[in-house]
């Protein structure tokens, strides 16, 4: 065997095979390695066979081949025969050890394997078989051999077998580090090449892609694969390769594989069309074109190798952190294992509250954030959204002045009818305030939940425990929390300071609502004079009708008016004499009013004095000073005298009409005197005034309160906690029973890093 470094590249490839496949079960390194392809009886097995040189794959009808079979050919030299004299072997993966020198016996255990693990209806499956065949005949390669592709199930296999097939097939050939050997028949279209089609998909340019021609000797008379293999058809980085293997025949005629090579030879040499590319054809040169290919690929690879194992090493060795550091490992450092969970758990739990922990989330509010948010958006909304007069009817403030006077009529608004309204309106804050307080209680219970990892996951009691207690904590510190939050709101209601600097008090009630009354009643008294006015309108209009047909005629004679030419709707005609005849057209009333600059200034002159006597005449029971009443512009009080003058002489369908009128325009009397509207609203205004004092007060100090009886209280007292309730001695053995499936992986997890170490060192011995 050739000791050049070149040559050793493909033993080293499979050294680390056999490492990764021994600890990890499969390539997850992605090493080189040459994979056959082929559609069934396109000649993959009799290609391997004349590779090795012995018969030793299963043959039959249908799917033989129904598990992966990783082949590594291993040179040897005569020094490293077998010990019984033997100077061919196999040996195999799940068989450690054991060693065949009778190649029907690897035969026989390749069938039973794959009836082991495929089963026996010729289904397939994915985990392979590795073998290696030590012979001094072969050259150092590594193949591996697929099931070979079919369209039709037969017997037993599953409906969707051609499917299951492509997917396994791609899946070892779409590795970037595979040899692509596609095996095709030449006795078949190649355009109808299964082997081909696939590898044209994961290598769409050729550069990894061998091309292997089968059963040449079988085309037809005339006909020849030069143009194919002269790579004129079908181009490929690599090439094509012709072959001649043995055909059923010679197999039932036991022909040896030593006579079928020696035919192949003689074949190419012998042919017209081949001899010419004879040293180019054959397998002894396919298995020395695979092994320069699979050298020069493995040397070319090196580097992402060794890249692919340095990231590895980083991913499994973060895995393995993960699952929880050795260094507390043996009953001697139970203590310290202890503690350190604790004092992580508790950090986690600080950190969470704190916003300084590194497991932020990014996709929703988690943790002291989340704490934010319910102190300033869902109790701040909370609190807002509360009228503080809602529950309060127009009798129920009566009825509370009334009681409070006792059998006295009272000469101002009694106070205890104040405080006894707003007492129970302030114990409208107290759901909100404890809801936040339980809101805050649940998010704190999240975070204790939250605080978990996988290295604390190994020991799923000690976890469960380090929840219950910080739990029992939490709930601890509830009961005081709500007491307090109580108390809060009782405070509010057992002191009504109505000297606070914000409250409105009773002038400035009075005030309030003594101008909001006068501008009721300015709109009210607006809305009338525009009423009056639009009725005087339509009333004159109508009599200006009728009158005007009586005296000049439908045809402008001094004749009376025929009644049925008056129009529908319009009363009968009536004299007028010259003392009520109408005021010329200026001094009618218009709907958008008369003489703007004197009604403003009597109106405002009006307004002035109501504003300063209203709260007197209310209280006092003084009658209205007839001087203050309300003045009529001269043009409005002529035009309503010349209304009654008409009035007294209108036929009755006019005076109905106006009568309508007129009742359209009254309005309701109040329920209450004006006294009792006023006194109801001013203490509904004062028990605005004094609620929105507490509730701004009860914003600020609910938050205060929540924060240092629960949370603040929970981060500096959990660490304690912690250790006084579960660093017993009594308790370490119970606390650190390992999850037996977290055992295990973190074992697979220590098994892979120190293979991907051993592996990067076998490769920078090379490099």
């Amino acid at each position: 065997m050739a000791s050049s470094p070149l040559e050793n590249l493909i033993p080293l490839v499979n050294k680390l095979q056999d490492l990764v496949f021994n600890t990890i079960g499969s390539d997850t390194i992605d090493l080189p390695q040459v994979v056959v392809v082929g559609s069934q009886s396109s000649g993959k097995s009799s290609v391997l066979e004349n590779l090795v040189g012995r018969d030793f794959l299963p043959r039959g009808s249908g799917i033989v081949t129904r598990r992966p079979l990783v082949l590594q050919l291993i040179n040897v030299s005569p020094a490293d025969v077998y010990p019984h004299g033997d100077s061919e072997w196999g040996e195999f993966l799940h068989l450690p050890g054991q060693r065949f020198s009778d190649f029907s016996l690897i035969r026989g255990e390749i069938e039973n394997e794959t009836a082991r693990i495929a089963g026996m209806n010729k289904g397939i499956n994915r985990l392979p078989i590795n073998l290696k065949i030590y012979s001094p005949h072969v050259l150092n390669l590594t193949l591996v051999d697929l099931p070979g592709l079919t369209k039709i199930p037969i017997g037993d296999q599953p409906t969707d077998i051609e499917r299951q097939i492509r997917m396994l097939i791609s899946e070892y050939i779409a590795k970037p580090n595979s040899i692509i050997l596609a095996v095709s028949p030449a006795n078949v279209d190649l355009v109808n090449s299964e082997g081909l089609k696939l590898a044209r998909q994961v290598d769409t340019s050729g550069k990894r892609t061998i091309g292997v021609l089968t059963k040449l000797d079988l085309m037809d008379h005339g006909t020849n694969a030069l143009e194919i293999l002269s790579g004129r058809v079908y181009p490929l980085k690599l090439g094509f390769i012709g072959v001649v293997n043995r055909s059923q025949y010679d197999i039932q005629e036991n022909k040896s594989l030593s006579e079928a090579l020696r035919a192949e030879e003689e074949f190419f040499q012998c042919h017209p069309a081949y001899r010419n590319i004879a040293h180019r054809c054959g397998t002894q040169y396919l298995a020395k074109s695979l092994n320069q290919t699979l050298m020069s690929h493995i040397r070319e690879k090196l580097p992402d190798i060794k890249a692919r194992l340095n990231a590895l090493i980083g991913q499994t060795q973060q895995e393995l952190n993960g699952y929880g550091t050795s260094q507390f490992s043996g009953k001697q450092h139970r203590g310290s294992l202890i503690l350190h969970f604790l004092t992580k758990f508790a950090n986690s739990f600080i950190a969470s509250i704190d916003g300084t922990s590194s497991d932020i989330s990014t996709k929703e509010l988690c943790g002291g954030a989340r704490v934010y948010y319910i102190f300033n958006s869902i109790f701040g909304r909370e609190l807002e959204n509360i009228d503080p007069t809602h529950n309060l009817a127009v009798s129920d403030i009566r009825t509370a002045i009334r009681n409070s006077t006792g059998p006295r009529a009272s000469l101002f608004v009694p106070e205890l009818a104040f405080d006894l309204l707003v007492k129970p309106q302030i114990r409208l804050l107290e759901a909100p305030a404890q809801r936040c307080v339980e809101l805050v209680y649940e998010e704190l219970t999240k975070i204790c939940h939250s605080c978990t990892s996988t290295e604390l996951e190994r020991y799923p009691r000690l976890q469960a425990k380090l929840i219950e207690v910080v739990s029992d904590l939490l709930r601890e510190r509830l009961t005081p929390t709500q007491t307090y939050v109580e108390s809060l709101i009782s405070i509010q209601g057992a002191y009504i300071n109505t000297n606070h600097p914000m409250f409105l008090g009773g002038a400035g009630a009075v005030n309030s609502i003594v101008n909001s009354k006068h501008d009721r009643e300015k709109k009210h008294k607006d809305l009338e004079r525009k009423k009056d006015r639009k009725r005087v309108y339509n009333i004159i209009t109508r009599q200006e009708l009728i009158f005007g047909k009586q005296i000049t005629g439908t045809n402008g004679r001094n004749t009376p008016v025929d009644p049925h030419e008056i129009p529908n709707g319009t009363s009968s005609p009536v004299l007028v004499s010259a003392s009520d005849e109408m005021p010329p057209p200026h001094e009618i009333p218009r709907a958008n009013g008369v003489n703007h600059s004197q009604s403003h200034r009597e109106s405002s002159a009006s307004a002035t004095a109501s504003a300063r006597d209203s709260f007197l005449n209310y209280f006092f029971g003084q009658k209205e000073d007839p001087s203050n009443s309300r003045v009529v512009e001269p043009s409005f009080s002529h035009s309503m005298r010349r209304i009654d003058a008409v009035s007294s002489a209108r036929p009755p369908q006019l005076s109905s009409l106006a009568s309508k009128l007129e009742e359209n325009a009254v309005v309701d009397e109040p329920q209450l005197t004006e006294r009792e509207q006023m006194e109801t609203d001013l203490i509904r205004s004062l028990i605005t005034s004094y609620f929105n004092i507490v509730r701004e007060t009860i914003s600020d100090l609910v938050p205060k309160a929540v924060m240092h009886f629960l949370v603040n209280h929970s981060k500096d007292s959990v660490q304690n906690r912690l250790v006084t309730d579960l660093y017993r001695e009594s308790l370490l053995d119970d606390l650190l029973f390992e999850d037996e499936g977290l055992a295990l992986e973190r074992e697979k997890c220590e098994k892979m890093l120190e293979v991907y170490k051993e592996a990067a060192r076998i490769i920078s011995e090379i490099l």
